[in-house]
């Protein structure tokens, strides 16, 4: 990638992230509430001296986690990127942290240039609820049958109008998005829900891990996956699952 500065002197900076997002009202920035992209410019601001925007390839929801989240910011920055990464650290909450620092050439744009994203929302699985999963995975006390959910995702992935699986979807807004896979995995102690799309609305990975949790537990049958899907109807679905066990795991550019 170019290190050369813009003519404003500034440089673009690509950065990789992962949060803990229970504290947070999501990524964006909102009056009187704590946001991750709040507290990502407020060191941006301790260690550069400038108010610099820092946009991210989308907005996670309030109480949504990240381990691969990216952003980008324009700076004055003359060190390294490694020293960057060192000083933004120490300038974050423990629940916040930049996993590496990338000078990007200029013009580079977290949100426009991704070409696809994946996600994953975590179940745990027993008898009795764990306090070390209690902010990180759905919990229920019997597995779901496995092989009726990945029948059931087989016929989500592809080119679809998913406007079932979208809260607050205008008529005219565009719900049509390519899901490349959607896998159940099976994890040491329950279940890991991966979707990776070239984009995903608002709370569609959690609407979509739901019903597959409703197809998995016998209460929705895998041939009803595809009415649910062609009835464009929020309402035909079930409801979203918590927003604690879901995970932006990596964006590819």
């Amino acid at each position: 990638m170019s290190t050369d500065a813009g003519t404003d002197g500034r440089r673009t900076f690509k950065l990789t992230l992962a949060y803990d997002g229970a504290a947070y009202q999501g990524w964006q920035r909102q009056p009187d509430c704590a946001t991750i992209q709040e507290r990502v410019e407020a060191a941006v601001r301790a260690v550069t001296g400038e108010e610099a925007a820092v946009t991210a390839s989308g907005r996670t929801d309030a109480g949504v986690h990240a381990l691969g989240q990216v952003a980008h910011v324009c700076a004055r920055w003359r060190p390294p990127a490694e020293a960057l990464l060192r000083a933004l650290n120490a300038n974050l909450p423990q629940d916040i942290a930049v996993r590496r620092v990338e000078e990007a050439p200029a013009g580079f744009h977290a949100r426009r240039d991704a070409r696809r994203k994946t996600y994953f929302y975590q179940v745990f699985i027993g008898p009795e609820r764990h306090p070390f999963w209690r902010r990180c995975a759905l919990h229920l006390r019997l597995p779901p049958d496995v092989r009726a959910m990945r029948a059931a995702a087989a016929m989500l992935t592809g080119r679809h109008d998913f406007r079932s699986f979208v809260v607050n979807a205008g008529e005219r807004a565009n719900t049509v998005r390519t899901l490349f896979s959607l896998r159940v995995l099976e994890a040491r102690c329950g279940l890991r829900i991966f979707a990776c799309a070239n984009g995903f609305l608002q709370h569609m990975v959690r609407a979509l891990a739901g019903l597959l949790l409703q197809v998995g537990r016998g209460r929705e049958s895998p041939a009803g996956v595809r009415e649910i899907l062609a009835a464009r109807d929020r309402a035909r679905a079930p409801a979203s699952l918590p927003p604690h066990g879901l995970f932006l795991w990596k964006v590819d550019y």
